[in-house]
C-alpha cells in the first residue's frame, strides 16, 4: 500500500502544481508566470516527487507513464491497475483542493477552462482534432522514451529525475498552445470532472492518445535501447 499511497500523493502534487500555477497564477495581474512558468511548474512537480518518492514507488504520476514502464518490461502487470487508481484519485483530490482555492476569488469562473485539456474551439490556440491526436501522442512517446533511457542502469545514477522533469517542461513549452498539454490521463481528468460540459466530453482523448503514444515510446526503446552483443 505504500507504493499506492505514494503515487496518490506524487499525483495529486502533479495536479496541484502544474494546474494551480495555470488557474491561480499564469495571468495574475502584473505578475503572472505565464506559459513559461506554467512548463517550469509542471516539470518542478515530477523533479521534485521523483526524488521524494522515486524509491518508493518509481514516481509514475501518470497512468499512461505506467502502461509505457510495463510496456518496456520495468513494471508488473498486476499492479498496473492499482497504481491507475492510485494516480486518478489523487488527481481528482488536487482538483477538488483547486477548486476550493480558485472559487475563493469573486468573479472565478470554473467554466473558462480550469486548466482542462482540449481541442479545437478549446485548444488554447484553436488546434483541431487531428492536431491535438498527433501532439498528444508523439509527446507521450518522447516522455516515455526519456523515462526509460534515463532510468536504465546503463544511465549516469543519480540524474534521472533532472531529465525526466526538464522534458516535461519542453513538452509543456512545445504543446501548451495545442491541447493545453495533457500526456498524462490522470491529469486531464482531475481538472475536467470540475470543469464539467466540454472538458468531460474531449476527455477521451486524453486517455487515448496519451497511452498510445506511451505504448510507441516503450516499444522504441525496445528496439534501440537493446543491449549489443
Amino acid at each position: 500500500m505504500n507504493k499506492y499511497g505514494a503515487e496518490f500523493f506524487g499525483t495529486f502534487w502533479l495536479v496541484l502544481g502544474g494546474c494551480g500555477s495555470a488557474v491561480l497564477a499564469a495571468a495574475f495581474p502584473n505578475v503572472g508566470i505565464g506559459l513559461l512558468g506554467v512548463a517550469l511548474a509542471f516539470g518542478l512537480t515530477v523533479l521534485t516527487m521523483a526524488y521524494a518518492i522515486g524509491h518508493i514507488s518509481g514516481c509514475h504520476l501518470n497512468p499512461a507513464v505506467s502502461v509505457g514502464l510495463w510496456a518496456g518490461g520495468r513494471f508488473p502487470a498486476n499492479q498496473l491497475l492499482p497504481y491507475i487508481v492510485a494516480q486518478v484519485l489523487g488527481a481528482i483530490v488536487a482538483g477538488g483542493i483547486l477548486y476550493l482555492i480558485a472559487t475563493g476569488k469573486a468573479g472565478f469562473e470554473v467554466s473558462a477552462g480550469f486548466a482542462s485539456n482540449g481541442y479545437g474551439a478549446h485548444s488554447p490556440g484553436g488546434y483541431s482534432l487531428l492536431a491535438a491526436l498527433i501532439t498528444e501522442v508523439v509527446m507521450t512517446m518522447m516522455f516515455v522514451l526519456i523515462i526509460l533511457g534515463s532510468t536504465d542502469k546503463r544511465a549516469p545514477q543519480g540524474f534521472a529525475p533532472i531529465a525526466i522533469g526538464l522534458g516535461l517542461t519542453l513538452i509543456h513549452l512545445i504543446s501548451i498552445p495545442v491541447t493545453n498539454t495533457s500526456v498524462n490521463p490522470a491529469r486531464s481528468t482531475g481538472v475536467a470532472l470540475f470543469a464539467g460540459g466540454w472538458a468531460i466530453e474531449q476527455l477521451w482523448l486524453f486517455w487515448v492518445a496519451p497511452i498510445a503514444g506511451a505504448l510507441l515510446g516503450a516499444a522504441i526503446y525496445r528496439f534501440i535501447g537493446k543491449p549489443e552483443n
